[in-house]
């Protein structure tokens, strides 16, 4: 039987990978799938109107009146092509018996090889002398960096992303300290990465990547307290989730010199900014504009999965999630209020 997807936040790149993968596989010909560019939200829930499921990402928007609004309409299943969920309220999806999905793992190399070459450009000032060379100015003033080799780095989460990024940079002579809420003492072992708390991390690294999910916990976790507790000069980078650093706290340290240089995939706010070309736009977001304004700060608009091979790496993951709805209560890549989730 023939199930029916409404798939919102619909680009070019999306519609292409999935019927790239769907007609790589006749398996998939039993998805039906109709694609909205707009995001979910109250507003366009009725879209999913004679669907059986949804299919959503990062900035789309599950809470209790849209999950009443899709239940009402007949959705069965909230498919996210994507890691994280904190933009779904899971406690409502069980009562309104809603299946929810997600693509725990695509392309750890996308978002670590991102992640990395953010270090990189904003160490060497890369973007800063390209436009100096297009110019004319061959000067070196302003653009000196520092060698990673023999520097310590901190990475905030070690599932495969971090594990991934730990491996690069201790590729550079790097010393890797990590911490997570669930520790892989075999990787330890293997000299990968030493564990330690979070408080000898923050104290002791040059660079801190996070790798880990929004939770509860992890909300702001880059704060006042916490940057006080880092060597001036940190480096910090973020191709996680936004709310883990409190970007008026960074803002701050930016200020006083406590931080070095701040790279940012992500951002708090981004649900009003990116996916769009606001090209033509006043930005109404001033927090976002002052970051802007450092010439040690790095933003990239949430592209560090955007490789081929991730693309079509979360199109293959959620119709397979798709196809094998409804899921045992095991099954891996089902989520829910129970379930404690690794960092992805």
């Amino acid at each position: 039987m023939q199930k029916t997807i409404a798939v919102f936040s619909t680009k070019g790149y999306v519609r292409e990978s999935f019927r790239r993968v769907q007609e790589a596989s006749s398996e998939f010909q039993a998805l039906e799938l109709t694609f909205f560019e707009p995001r979910l939200n109250r507003d366009t829930a009725a879209l999913a109107t004679g669907h059986d499921g949804v299919c959503i990402f990062v900035n789309d928007l599950a809470d209790k009146p849209v999950i009443d609004r899709l239940h009402e309409v007949g959705v069965k299943v909230i498919a996210l092509r994507c890691a994280g969920f904190n933009n779904v309220d899971l406690n409502h999806c069980q009562e309104m018996g809603l299946e929810v999905m997600r693509v725990p793992a695509y392309s750890p190399y996308a978002v670590a090889e991102h992640t990395v070459g953010l270090a990189l450009t904003l160490n060497r000032k890369l973007h800063k002398a390209y436009n100096r060379v297009r110019d004319g100015n061959f000067s070196l003033d302003g653009l000196l960096g520092f060698d990673f080799h023999g520097k310590t780095v901190g990475v905030i989460g070690t599932g495969r992303i971090g594990q991934v990024f730990a491996r690069i940079m201790g590729g550079f002579g790097c010393r890797v300290l990590a911490y997570d809420r669930f520790p892989q003492p075999e990787l330890a072992a293997g000299g990968l990465f030493e564990y330690g708390e979070l408080a000898t991390l923050y104290e002791s690294s040059d660079i801190i990547s996070l790798h880990c999910p929004l939770t509860q916990d992890t909300f702001h976790m880059i704060n006042d307290y916490t940057l006080a507790a880092m060597k001036d000069g940190v480096v910090i980078l973020n191709t996680s989730r936004g709310p883990l650093v409190d970007t008026n706290a960074v803002i701050d340290a930016l200020k006083s010199g406590k931080i070095g240089a701040l790279g940012l995939d992500v951002y708090e706010e981004e649900g009003d900014l990116f996916f769009e070309d606001l090209s033509n736009q006043v930005i109404q977001d001033d927090t976002f504009v002052r970051l802007q304004t450092f010439p040690n700060v790095l933003i990239t608009g949430h592209q560090a999965f955007f490789t081929r091979e991730a693309i079509d790496a979360i199109a293959r993951t959620t119709l397979e999630n798709l196809l094998a709805c409804p899921l045992a209560p095991d099954h891996p890549n089902s989520v829910r209020p129970t379930r404690l989730v690794a960092p992805h």
